[in-house]
């Protein structure tokens, strides 16, 4: 980095572009050395254990985060916490990550004779092929950098940047080579946004009993009945293998009644809205509200591919879940 010029916009722009450089300079790096670790987090019969120390060690627990939250088992092992005892996290079957921009890091060394003995993989991600980790390593992943985004080119930068992007690119091709999908990703994020964001509309529709339904020549007051028992508001109307005819909604009974005099007497089929908005069950959740609120409406009805009427998903429902 050059010397500080006292303008933030200056040095903000510099930073993000040594940092983006040092991203960008991984691209063409890739080569089967990186397919090679792949292969050994995908043919993993235990955990990948993270390790590193100090900033990297930061960069390794969320690199540790990232393969456990999206279907690789991994954990993060402080290397000076190890030596003194932790060591006992490794076992075999285990793969681990060692990232170090130096190669040489003492604590991290020293994990290397019990490693071997276990006869566990090692990928080192570092910034010196030459380093010691590097040769001890099964497989070798470059992370170097040419200067940190620092005046003083000493604060761990421009290389943390670089080892987290590796990581990422690690847990992304994992993610790939798993067929890992939103469902997968949802079951392990069951709280919080993300696990909101992901949740499925299988996961909150009204099924089996609890959703309204109706045949094509049940009486209007029967129907009534049944929205009332089940209290969405709304029935579905299906024919004898359950597929989806229309549904009934308040909307409908209203108008109903201000078009005939004895409306009590009608059929489903007379008042039905026919070909209403439906939607998949494997859709988001998120998917069904942005499409409740595109169409003005409060329900859909879930249906699989042959319009098997599946359940009804309710916007009550997605207030309790917090989407909205």
């Amino acid at each position: 980095m050059t010397k500080p010029s006292g303008d933030p916009f200056a040095i903000a722009k510099e930073v993000l572009a040594i940092e983006s450089r040092a991203v960008a300079a991984l691209v063409d790096r890739l080569d089967e050395r990186f397919t090679r670790a792949v292969d050994l987090l995908f043919s993993c019969k235990g955990r990948v254990v993270v390790t590193g120390l100090g900033k990297s060690g930061i960069i390794c627990r969320k690199i540790a985060a990232t393969l456990a939250s999206t279907g690789t088992p991994a954990l993060f092992m402080h290397p000076a916490e190890a030596v003194h005892g932790d060591l006992g996290m490794v076992v075999p079957g285990d793969v681990v990550i060692a990232v170090s921009n130096s190669g040489e890091t003492a604590e991290l060394l020293a994990l290397l004779e019990r490693i071997k003995r276990l006869d566990v993989r090692l990928i080192a991600m570092t910034g010196n092929p030459a380093s010691t980790l590097a040769a001890q390593s099964d497989v070798h992943l470059h992370i170097g950098v040419g200067a940190e985004a620092c005046p003083m080119d000493l604060v761990p930068t421009a290389s943390t940047t670089a080892s987290l992007a590796m990581g990422d690119a690690l847990a992304m091709t994992l993610v790939d080579r798993r067929g890992f999908d939103k469902a997968a990703f949802a079951s392990l994020h069951p709280a919080g946004r993300l696990g909101r964001k992901v949740l499925l509309v299988e996961k909150v529709m009204h099924a089996d009993s609890a959703m309204p339904a109706v045949k094509p020549d049940t009486l209007v007051k029967d129907a009534i009945y049944e929205m009332s028992a089940k209290r969405l508001g709304m029935t579905t109307v299906l024919d004898a293998a359950g597929r989806l005819e229309g549904i009934i909604t308040d909307g409908d009974l209203r108008r109903l009644m201000e078009r005939v005099p004895d409306p009590l007497r009608h059929r489903a089929a007379d008042v039905m809205t026919k070909s209403p908005v439906t939607i998949a069950p494997t859709e988001l959740a998120a998917a069904a509200l942005r499409l409740m609120e595109q169409k003005h409406i409060t329900s859909l009805v879930v249906v699989d591919s042959g319009r098997r009427a599946l359940g009804v998903v309710h916007l009550h429902d997605l207030w309790r879940t917090q989407l909205v």
